[in-house]
């Protein structure tokens, strides 16, 4: 499918200051849409003019919440250069999300393709300061005009660009965690292992009431038995504990990070002991309490790394590494980070170029 073009006769100012970016305030010039409708099947690639879509108030997408999201990031090297991050492991995951929600499948070459052409069009928007990124966010989204539940028969999917700076205003220091139990987050069976906006929407409660006591996240609980840890709201997470490094496995209702892959693969090829299984909070309580619990951070594309300092599970505050960032974090930030923005060698065969 070719893609057409058309560019932007009226460009945006681009921010002046890099250092204050902050996540998700900008965006480029340019948009990429791709129509979907029963019997055509995709069709209409093109790249636009960022601008706002026209949808009918009865569009079910606002209704039914049938919509899907990814989100990856591209980096601009030393030599000036542009890369992705293991592109192809976001679209295999985004067809995993569009099954479990009704959505017709998309091309996975063709939306890296469509990436590409539409990161060089804004190529000068991919910011060069230290830290800083391109964050790509492609989704698709029902656009029936029917109020009625059934799968979509039209939908639209797009991809957006934003010029970023870090995740958390702290940076890479260690963040306070709330260990919620009251709300759950996903179940097995449903949808948390797919990348849904209802997901983050089902979030909120837990998240609010976590930032009301002075902590910046939450940590969920299995759905079920309200015992095993899942995963941060944002992110999937990490334990060393006693020298192992424990992540909860992926059961079904847990998002099946592309940071928290390369981590994994990561830590066994510097000789760590990494296991994936089920991780209960009484586990990870008594393991703080003998002092075995070492580190633990968060993984995700947006944050890429960020470590716990402190997690709060009932009246009990747990102090993890004395709040500060741990040897393991901060090894894994600097070499992901490394290889990501072209610092280091990519042993791995993770990047992609823009040419």
């Amino acid at each position: 499918m070719e893609i057409k073009i058309t560019k932007t006769t009226s460009p945006k100012q681009k921010p002046a200051d890099l250092s204050k970016l902050g996540f998700g305030q900008y965006y480029t010039d340019h948009m990429f849409i791709m129509n979907y409708d029963e019997g055509e099947g995709w069709h209409d690639a093109r790249i636009v003019p960022y601008g706002p879509f026209e949808i009918d108030p009865a569009s079910m997408v606002l209704h039914y919440a049938q919509e899907i999201f990814e989100g990856l990031k591209a980096y601009r090297t030393s030599d000036g250069s542009v890369q992705l991050f293991r592109p192809e492991k976001n679209m295999a995951r985004m067809n995993v999300s569009c099954e479990r929600l009704c959505i017709p499948k998309i091309d996975e070459e063709f939306a890296i393709k469509a990436i590409k052409t539409l990161i060089k069009i804004d190529e000068d928007w991919v910011p060069s300061m230290d830290g800083t990124s391109l964050y790509i966010r492609p989704y698709v989204f029902a656009n029936d005009v029917h109020i009625g539940v059934h799968p979509a028969k039209h939908l639209i999917f797009a991809i957006i660009l934003s010029p970023v700076g870090a995740y958390y205003s702290n940076g890479i220091e260690p963040v306070k965690i709330f260990v919620e139990e009251k709300y759950v987050r996903a179940v097995a069976g449903g949808t948390g292992f797919a990348k849904a906006g209802a997901n983050y929407a089902i979030s909120l409660k837990g998240q609010e009431e976590a930032e009301e006591q002075g902590y910046i996240q939450t940590l969920w609980l299995d759905g079920v038995e309200r015992k095993y840890i899942e995963e941060v709201g944002s992110m999937n997470v990490f334990f060393k504990i006693d020298g192992e490094v424990i992540t909860p496995a992926l059961v079904g209702s847990i998002l099946g990070g592309i940071t928290r892959m390369s981590i994994i693969e990561l830590l066994q090829s510097k000789g760590y002991k990494v296991s994936e299984r089920r991780l209960s909070i009484d586990e990870l309580v008594e393991a703080f309490k003998a002092g075995k619990l070492e580190e633990a951070w968060g993984t995700g594309t947006a944050a890429v790394i960020s470590p716990i300092g402190e997690l709060k599970y009932g009246n009990l505050v747990m102090r993890v590494n004395d709040g500060k960032i741990g040897e393991v974090s901060q090894m894994l930030y600097d070499t992901l980070t490394g290889i990501q923005w072209g610092k280091l060698e990519d042993k791995f065969g993770w990047t992609t170029k823009i040419d």
